[in-house]
């Protein structure tokens, strides 16, 4: 018996031209499942895809026609199998800094894309009786950072969402978990980390006593998306070297 694979399936994943949604795909195609790469940036997308032999589209997901049109691109392929919901993070700044624009902002990217594409791929989940849906979360979830104060309230409400969810549609064969990943290699991390010395104190504090790169987040999206994970629902994945512990 062939176990880990995902022959047939197809995927949605959202923020997938680079870091941890590229790494989502990667992983995802070669355990075999069909990925459609959603993403805002076009040129990065466009390469992206090309790379992996994936369809694509450019799209907004914090908007609802972005939900729409990224829904649809993954559906010339035939029913979706497969969601993973990778938001970009929203600003960093205090928490008294931040504006009800950034907020609304956060609102729309990082939580209710997730709630749209749910929405959106549920009901074919449902009567096929078979779905995976997995959100990129953080860390900080249980481990707030003093500033990214969006992030944090964002993807707290991400994650409690699809445990709710999970809980109504179990018995129907979707599962609903979250990747909640540490510091990673990704562009975002050196963008608010890129003092070389603030970077290497970092690494000192976690246990790991380094990074954690993408492919390494990427690989735990895929097992939560096979038919071996099955039982697995509700639960956020900690891939962090560590760091919560």
């Amino acid at each position: 018996m062939t176990l880990f694979r995902l022959d047939g399936r197809r995927a949605l994943v959202t923020g997938g031209s680079k870091g941890i949604g590229l790494a989502a795909a990667q992983a995802l195609t070669a355990l075999g499942a069909e990925v459609t790469l959603v993403a805002r940036g076009e040129e990065a997308l466009r390469t992206a895809a090309a790379q992996l032999g994936a369809r694509w589209a450019a799209a907004d997901v914090g908007t609802p026609d972005g939900v729409q049109a990224a829904v649809e691109a993954a559906r010339q392929a035939g029913p979706i199998d497969i969601l993973v919901s990778n938001a970009g993070g929203p600003p960093p700044g205090l928490p008294s800094q931040m504006t009800e624009e950034a907020w609304r902002r956060g609102f729309e990217l990082t939580f209710l894309s997730t709630v749209r594409l749910a929405d959106a791929v549920l009901p074919a989940m449902r009567e096929q009786r078979w779905g995976r849906i997995i959100a990129v979360t953080s860390l900080t979830v249980g481990r707030p950072a003093l500033t990214l104060p969006v992030s944090n309230a964002m993807r707290a409400a991400v994650t409690n969402h699809l445990r709710t969810l999970a809980l109504e549609v179990a018995a129907e064969g979707v599962t609903c978990n979250t990747v909640a990943p540490g510091y990673t290699a990704t562009e975002r991390l050196r963008a608010l980390h890129a003092d070389p010395a603030e970077a290497e104190r970092l690494q000192h504090r976690i246990p790991a006593r380094r990074f954690g790169q993408p492919g390494e987040v990427g690989a735990a999206v895929a097992f939560l998306a096979t038919g071996e994970a099955g039982y697995i629902t509700g639960q956020e994945l900690l891939v962090d070297g560590g760091w919560s512990i």
